[in-house]
């Protein structure tokens, strides 16, 4: 667990993560984060879901398609 001090930047707040953070999120400056509400509170992911969920419906059609995904492929 870690703990994050929320501080003031201009007109804003921000969160400071460290250097092991930000290595086991792998995520540099300039990287986006997803700020995720869950059941148990809130998630920080370096993965979009909207992305992640486009994903999983055209995995299912190229699974369905595959014979005809080959025959294009030709």
């Amino acid at each position: 667990m870690h703990k994050l001090k929320v501080t003031k930047v201009g007109n804003s707040s921000a969160l400071i993560l460290n250097k092991e953070i930000c290595a086991s999120l792998d995520v540099a400056e300039g990287d986006f984060l997803y700020l995720i509400k869950t059941p148990e509170g809130f998630r920080i992911s370096p993965y979009d879901p909207q992305f992640e969920r486009q994903m999983a419906v055209a995995r299912k059609v190229m699974k369905k398609r595959r014979a005809l995904l080959r025959e294009l492929a030709k």
